[in-house]
């Protein structure tokens, strides 16, 4: 377990341990994760999010001031800003601080996986039960999940490692007791989570993935993965807050 950033200040670089070429970089309000290869891409970013090609991932600080008028154009405006190209990036925004990101990792002979998460749970809700909703409602994500597989997965594999992972942080807020805000029950997530997911599908790899559920090697690892990177990140938020 890592939370590479948390005493660095501002910025900072993380170099996969698993995945060559990977890397993790906190730059000014957002951290980029970067391949430096295109990836098959899923995801519900609010900026190229859906079934896309990517090549990178930023996760966007903003306040909780913010106005949520058109994320897609301030996501857009900050990539050029910062100079990253708008094509094949995923681009997620959270009022959560930065430095609070775990990330995770694991390596053997069928895939590698790498999981940053930024969690913050002040609006925690259940799924399954009657709650205020609306008919159209958008916000910064409280749980950022970003997912980078080297590996071959097939389309449906891929959907089934994002229901994996989102299991994965709803078990993670139950062990942690995390209630929802409205009525008491526990949360299974934020009312803003996303999640963000890449494959290389390299060719060195020689199983392709077909299933990624618990039963699986590959959902079993991404579970644990996202469950440790959730719990990290909200435990190195609740530390400094004494």
């Amino acid at each position: 377990m890592t939370t590479p950033f948390l005493t660095t200040g501002e910025s900072g670089i993380y170099e996969s341990d698993v995945i060559s070429g990977l890397r993790l970089i906190r730059g000014e309000r957002h951290l980029l994760l970067e391949s430096p290869e295109s990836m098959d891409g899923l995801g519900s970013a609010v900026f190229g999010g859906g079934m896309v090609r990517l090549k990178r991932m930023v996760n966007i600080y903003v306040d909780r001031f913010y106005s949520c008028e058109n994320p897609v154009r301030d996501i857009g405006l900050l990539l050029e800003q910062w100079g990253y190209p708008v094509t094949e990036a995923a681009g997620l925004l959270t009022a959560v601080q930065l430095r609070h990101v775990s990330v995770q990792e694991v390596r053997n002979d069928e895939f590698a996986i790498m999981c940053c998460a930024t969690a913050g749970v002040s609006n925690g809700a259940r799924a399954g039960v009657e709650r205020t909703t609306f008919p159209a409602s958008w916000t910064p994500g409280t749980i950022n999940i970003m997912l980078v597989i080297d590996g071959k997965m097939t389309s449906a594999a891929m959907v089934n490692a994002v229901i994996t992972a989102t299991e994965a942080k709803a078990a993670a807020l139950s062990d942690l007791g995390v209630l929802d805000a409205e009525n008491g029950l526990v949360a299974t997530g934020t009312t803003t989570d996303s999640v963000v997911l890449g494959v290389t599908q390299r060719a060195g790899w020689e199983l392709v993935h077909s299933y990624a559920g618990t039963a699986t090697d590959i959902g079993g690892a991404i579970g644990r993965l996202v469950y440790a990177a959730v719990k990290e990140s909200l435990t190195a938020a609740a530390g400094e807050r004494g």
